[in-house]
């Protein structure tokens, strides 16, 4: 089984559009939240993610930007993430918010395998995974969880952090800055991981193509991809929408 993982497409159409042309074949989708919010495509990216099928965790901005009421998730974000927010509750249909208030809190678990999909952590949907202390307790909440593998999202980051019995240690992948790129990471039996996919629409990492994963099964293996994407577009609609200039002009150096 392959399984097609994204996460954090923040709106952004153009991105969304280049990680699904470039995606090798798969047989699922595993989206691991953060659909909306900074970007200027919030209706048309809940779209396509309908359409797409699949596991779709929600993200924390998911709750903000659909039922600010309910979630009282404004609060605690940054003025310019509230900002883009506020707009993207104003722009969404009735319809596209209302899917967006309803996406399942994680962990999610595809079938019964000894999977997991989270937005943040395995122990709390809006914890970022940044410290060891933080991948420590994530590693707890997944042996109680009864799994071996949580795909997590939140960070913007491509990483992955391998528990065995003599160590705990991360990888980042390594590849040239232009053009697509892939990265192989072999999966032990005998190992716990958890796995970012990276962000499709707003890297964090210093790379501003966009991110995604193919999981397969069979093969026991995790292949980190990037592709470039019309970031021009992405930041005319920004613009174009009157959203905060921070959020055109970081998208074309991935921070």
């Amino acid at each position: 089984m392959r399984a097609l993982v994204i996460s954090d497409i923040h709106a952004n159409l153009p991105a969304l559009k280049a990680v699904l042309d470039a995606a090798p074949e798969h047989d699922a989708i595993w989206n691991l939240g953060d659909v909306v919010g900074y970007g200027a495509s919030p209706n048309e990216v809940v779209e396509m993610a309908r359409s797409l099928g699949g596991i779709v965790v929600r993200g924390n901005h998911d709750r903000a930007c659909s039922d600010p009421d309910k979630f009282s998730q404004q609060s605690r974000m940054s003025p310019i993430a509230a900002t883009a927010a506020i707009w993207t509750n104003q722009v969404l249909t009735e319809e596209n918010r209302k899917w967006l208030s309803g996406l399942p809190r994680g962990p999610v678990k595809p079938s019964r395998s000894k999977l997991i999909c989270v937005h943040g952590s395995p122990r709390d949907e809006d914890e970022y995974i940044s410290s060891e202390w933080h991948a420590e307790t994530s590693f707890t909440a997944l042996v109680a969880a009864g799994a071996r593998i949580a795909f997590f999202g939140h960070t913007h980051e491509q990483i992955a952090l391998i528990s065995t019995q003599r160590a705990f240690y991360p990888v980042e992948p390594e590849y040239p800055r232009e053009g697509m790129v892939q990265f192989r990471l072999r999966l032990s039996r005998t190992s716990r991981y958890l796995l970012n996919p990276g962000s499709v629409g707003q890297p964090r990492d210093g790379d501003w193509r966009a991110a995604f994963a193919i999981y397969d099964s069979d093969q026991r293996s995790l292949t980190w991809y990037r592709v470039p994407y019309d970031v021009l577009t992405a930041q005319r609609r920004i613009r174009r929408a009157k959203l905060p200039e921070m959020l055109a002009s970081r998208l074309q150096d991935g921070t």
